[in-house]
């Protein structure tokens, strides 16, 4: 793929389910939920992290969305990837059980990031980032390039991208609803209200509850709090130079994205040198939890190009 070659693909068929390709490259018996949970001293501050998968080759490093701890991922996409990669995961500074405050920009969040990463002693990382932890995945490759060989950026955009405004009434919108309903507020935020998104976080929320021993911290209200104002921040930013990235990168949203538009996606890969974007259909935020069967060969696909 050279420079200034994006292709775009509008993925069509996906559902929930581990595909064929999928099972096919399923080796391993440790799973996503039985992983035993780590620390590591990062500066001073213990920093906890999983990894599974085989112990060769570069490392994906997961960088996740606002609010999330380690059992927010989707064991449906960790697993999967971590049967032909070594997968990471971690709570950055401040979440989860992670120590430290959560800083205030997601340019330290990357800061920390990069700090995480030089204290497991590894010389060059893929990263993986959903919403948040995409804008934070961007500043790791900003921030230290010859760390990064290729990038997966999920429903997420730029920074500088607009319509922070917009995000903001829908956040609380959606966790009125969910206070209304006694539900989680990315039944909302994550999956459009048709039959089919219904359905989809039905079965993403079963499978956050698959691991049930050796869970995570809750967020913090510090968290919680510090993400938010990073994320403002990060909207009324002037945009990045993202012309700078030339790393391969996989951008991936749903076509009905309420948090992060799905043109700021594809605004991203436009303006990223060596991207390539797919646009998964009637999902929304998390689009690539509810088409995982079709996501996860695509990530390896692209990992092993």
């Amino acid at each position: 793929m050279g420079k200034n070659d994006m292709s775009i693909t509008l993925a069509t068929g996906a559902s929930s389910g581990i595909g064929k390709a999928t099972a096919a490259r399923q080796k391993g018996n440790v799973k996503w939920k039985d992983v035993p949970t780590r620390t590591i001293d990062v500066g001073g501050v213990p920093f906890a992290y999983r990894e599974l998968g085989p112990d060769s080759g570069v490392p994906v490093i997961f960088l996740h969305h606002l609010m999330a701890v380690l059992d927010d991922w989707d064991p449906r996409v960790i697993d999967g990837i971590a049967a032909e990669r070594r997968v990471i995961a971690f709570d950055n500074r401040g979440v989860g059980a992670s120590g430290g405050s959560v800083p205030p920009t997601i340019e330290e969040m990357g800061r920390d990031a990069i700090a995480f990463i030089r204290a497991l002693a590894l010389k060059q990382v893929d990263l993986l980032g959903f919403s948040l932890g995409g804008g934070v995945a961007q500043m790791i490759a900003l921030q230290a390039p010859e760390l990064v060989r290729r990038m997966v950026l999920a429903g997420t955009g730029p920074r500088g991208g607009g319509g922070i405004d917009e995000i903001n009434r829908i956040a609380v919108i959606a966790y009125l609803k969910a206070a209304l309903t006694l539900s989680d507020p990315r039944n909302f935020l994550f999956f459009p209200r048709t039959p089919e998104g219904k359905c989809a976080a039905k079965d993403y929320f079963s499978r956050l509850k698959e691991r049930t021993k050796d869970r995570d911290k809750p967020i913090s209200l510090q968290a919680r709090r510090a993400q938010l104002k990073a994320i403002q921040t990060a909207g009324l930013s002037a945009p990045d130079d993202l012309s700078v990235i030339t790393q391969p990168v996989f951008v991936a949203n749903g076509d009905r994205d309420l948090m992060v538009d799905s043109s700021l996606s594809a605004d991203m890969a436009r303006r990223l040198p060596n991207a390539q974007l797919t646009i998964y259909p009637d999902s929304g935020h998390g689009g690539v939890f509810q088409h995982h069967r079709a996501f996860v060969p695509a990530v390896l696909d692209f990992l092993a190009d």
